[in-house]
């Protein structure tokens, strides 16, 4: 049986300043603290105990050609409505 590599972070400053492999038992010098990886260890987060999640990342804002796009559907939208289109029926027309 081989040895088993796992994921460690480097903690330095409750902060995690990158992940490496490591068997756990060799000699490996680090600039902080290894500490074995779980699924909210990434490079920049915090450990204090135990690893922060990342935080969810925002929504990119639209750019001007997806807004205008967005708009432009609303507008053929409200316009299909004043005519009497049901929402079904427009739907079946702009798919």
């Amino acid at each position: 049986m081989g040895v088993q590599v796992m994921s460690y972070a480097i903690i330095k400053d409750n902060l995690v300043t990158n992940i490496v492999e490591w068997d756990g038992s060799s000699e490996y010098t680090v600039d902080g603290e290894l500490v074995q990886a779980d699924a909210n260890a990434w490079i920049g987060g915090t450990y204090n105990g135990s690893f922060v999640a990342r935080p969810v990342e925002p929504e990119p804002e639209p750019t001007p050609e997806q807004a205008q796009k967005a708009a432009d559907k609303a507008s053929a939208n409200a316009k299909l409505k004043s005519l009497g289109l049901t929402d079904a029926e427009i739907e079946a027309i702009t798919q």
